[in-house]
């Protein structure tokens, strides 16, 4: 049988997906190239902003209209399952099975059920399911992959007003520290260079060792994945998302800095430069708290490049709100920024504020902040044209089949002319940046660089 899935919204949700597939292919099933052709379709989704949820709306209406000619089954899976299960349900009466958040260990029992041409049926209700539930996947990675996603945390207790996540995600729950450390193993065994520790808000991570009831926090858990990478010495990028500015703290600064297996490229959420804005958000930090963090980190970390959200257009923001933001991208110059709108969510403290901004309104808005970031971007991409930087080398161009396809540190996409050495993918190599084509580098190779000096 096969199966076809579909992954909206944030990097833990892709790690899910994997985990998912895993399962799958654990069980005999096989990917279908087509979502119109599969046995199996399970959306993946995502509830953060309602264009995620209008487009996954759309997609179940499509399939579950396929289901009047031809045999399918249909799954929705995550935050939209969490947050609307009634809804889909009601709404969609052909959807096959809506999985929460929280109920993810039944997978197994599904797809036996649908292998064997049965309905499956959980019979311990929904409404009983503690919020502490959340199971943390074996592992999430994709077969072949250079790159793994490993989730280290799962939900929030921040409850931001705008924010839906604690709803739909729950509240923290740190992963067992000896998976995590197992994990990497398991990953540097299969090749993988570049891990990604997930999380909402990875800096919370806490776990408390049962033998000694040490209780280990993020900076603590960093420091004992460099020493375990350091055993088989395969992985050479750690990189981490995302963190809240207010739990980022001195001790955290001091070990990416005194471990180089951790990128110099972080990510600071700051969603807004006006001290009011932030208030109303219950961001729990200020403007000028922020801004003397951004200093600290990069006065001890001096090739570090940050990278940041922003929301504008949040309920009551003034034309004087919006400078305090384009003050605080012009001051900072972040590498790279994800810039949206605020979308009311329901269920949220700020769905109920008055004040709103009207849409033309906050597209106008967020179109500044977009310019400006875009501006401050490519400067910095510009000034690093000539640089000799560390390339992982991922695949062969999508665009050049001729040509190879890498990522630097900071993320930043590089294409390879001349002769092609598929050798070299998989790789770490050295670089000169020779060129910038829209956000792109171009660049010629100087060196392999074995595993691992």
């Amino acid at each position: 049988m096969t199966y076809f899935f579909e992954t909206y919204g944030c990097q833990m949700n892709y790690a899910e997906s994997a985990s998912v597939v895993r399962l799958l292919l654990d069980l005999g099933w096989t990917a279908s190239d087509s979502a119109d052709t599969a046995d199996l379709v399970i959306l993946n989704t995502c509830s953060v902003r309602i264009t995620a949820e209008t487009r996954v709306f759309g997609r179940i209406y499509h399939f579950c209209a396929q289901k009047r000619t031809r045999k399918l089954t249909i799954i929705v899976m995550g935050c939209m399952a969490e947050r609307i299960r009634d809804e889909l349900k009601k709404k969609y009466p052909k959807l096959d099975y809506v999985v929460g958040m929280f109920e993810r260990d039944t997978f197994v029992e599904i797809f036996h059920a649908i292998g064997a041409g049965r309905t499956y049926t959980n019979s311990v209700s929904t409404d009983e399911t503690p919020v502490n539930s959340y199971h943390f996947a074996q592992s999430s990675y994709e077969k072949g992959a250079f790159q793994a996603n490993v989730p280290i945390m799962n939900g929030c207790n921040n409850f931001c007003s705008y924010c839906i996540v604690p709803y739909v995600r729950g509240r923290e729950v740190s992963r067992n520290m000896e998976d995590i450390l197992a994990e990497f193993d398991t990953l540097a065994d299969q090749g993988v260079r570049e891990v990604t520790l997930l999380g909402q808000n990875v800096n919370s991570y806490h776990y408390v060792e049962p033998e000694t009831a040490t209780i280990i926090g993020f900076p603590e858990l960093l420091t004992r994945i460099a020493r375990r990478i350091e055993v088989k010495n395969r992985i050479r990028w750690v990189r981490f998302i995302s963190s809240h500015p207010k739990d980022l703290s001195d001790e955290l600064i001091e070990v990416i800095a005194r471990e180089r297996v951790f990128c110099r490229y972080l990510h600071l959420p700051v969603q807004h430069g006006s001290n009011r804005i932030l208030e109303a958000m219950n961001r729990k930090y200020t403007r000028e708290s922020y801004l003397a963090l951004a200093e600290r980190i990069k006065k001890r970390i001096p090739d570090v490049a940050l990278s940041t959200d922003i929301l504008v257009g949040f309920p009551g923001e003034t034309e004087e709100d919006v400078e305090a933001t384009l003050d605080i991208v012009r001051t900072v110059r972040y590498e790279a920024a994800f810039m949206y709108h605020y979308n009311p969510r329901e269920g949220t403290k700020a769905f109920d504020m008055q004040n709103r901004i009207p849409d033309e309104v906050k597209k106008e808005r967020l179109a500044r902040v977009i310019k400006l970031q875009h501006a401050i971007s490519t400067e910095l991409m510009r000034a690093r044209v000539g640089l000799t930087v560390m390339v992982l080398v991922e695949s062969t161009s999508r665009n050049n089949p001729d040509e190879l396809f890498g990522h630097t540190e900071l993320g930043e996409m590089v294409v390879f002319g001349g002769t092609l050495d598929r050798t070299l993918i998989g790789q770490f190599v050295e670089a000169e940046l020779t060129g910038l084509r829209g956000r792109t580098f171009r660049a010629k190779i100087d060196k392999r660089i074995s595993d691992f000096s």
